[in-house]
C-alpha cells in the first residue's frame, strides 16, 4: 500500500510539473493579448524613423509598423502600430544595430537596447526610449524571445 501511494504520489508531482510547463510554454499560442494605446500630438511632433515588421520565419511571423517619434518636450517613444506577432513567452522589444536583420545569429552578435516587455501581440502600443540612447547606433526594432534567444520579427528603420 505504502509503495502504491509513493508511485502515486511521484506520478502527481511529474505530471502537474508537466502540465504547468506546458500550459507556460504552449497557451502563447492560442492567447492573444491585445493592447490599444494611443499617441498624443505632442508625443508625435516628429518622425525620426520608421519601417515595418516582416516574419523571422515559418514559425515566427509579424507585421505592422515602427515608428520613432520625438516629442515636442524632446521625449522619445517608439510606437508599434497595426502590430501583430506570433505570440510566445518572455517576448520584449529591442533596438538593435544590425541593419539587415533575418536569424536570431544576426541580434545576438549585434549591439542593442532593450526597451522593456512586449505589451500584447496585437494592438497599438508605446514604448520609451531612453533621454541618453544614441538613436543613430540602432538601424532595427525586432521582438525578441529572451528566454530562448528567439527572433520573432524584425523592421529595418529608415531615416
Amino acid at each position: 500500500m505504502k509503495k502504491l501511494i509513493l508511485v502515486a504520489f511521484v506520478a502527481g508531482a511529474i505530471g502537474f510539473v508537466a502540465g504547468n510547463a506546458f500550459w507556460y510554454l504552449a497557451s502563447p499560442l492560442w492567447i492573444d493579448q491585445v493592447v490599444a494605446e494611443g499617441i498624443g500630438e505632442s508625443q508625435a511632433a516628429k518622425v525620426l524613423a520608421s519601417g515595418t515588421f516582416t516574419d523571422a520565419d515559418a514559425a515566427h511571423s509579424g507585421s505592422g509598423s515602427a515608428t520613432i517619434f520625438e516629442g515636442s518636450d524632446g521625449r522619445r517613444t517608439l510606437r508599434l502600430a497595426d502590430f501583430e506577432v506570433t505570440n510566445g513567452p518572455d517576448l520584449e522589444v529591442w533596438l538593435v544595430a544590425a541593419a539587415d536583420i533575418t536569424q536570431s545569429s544576426d541580434v545576438a552578435k549585434s549591439e542593442w537596447l532593450a526597451l522593456g516587455q512586449l505589451k500584447g501581440n496585437i494592438g497599438d502600443q508605446n514604448y520609451d526610449i531612453p533621454a541618453d540612447a544614441d538613436l543613430s547606433k540602432y538601424n532595427s526594432v525586432v521582438i525578441w524571445c529572451e528566454q530562448f534567444g528567439v527572433l520573432f520579427s524584425p523592421a529595418r528603420l529608415s531615416r
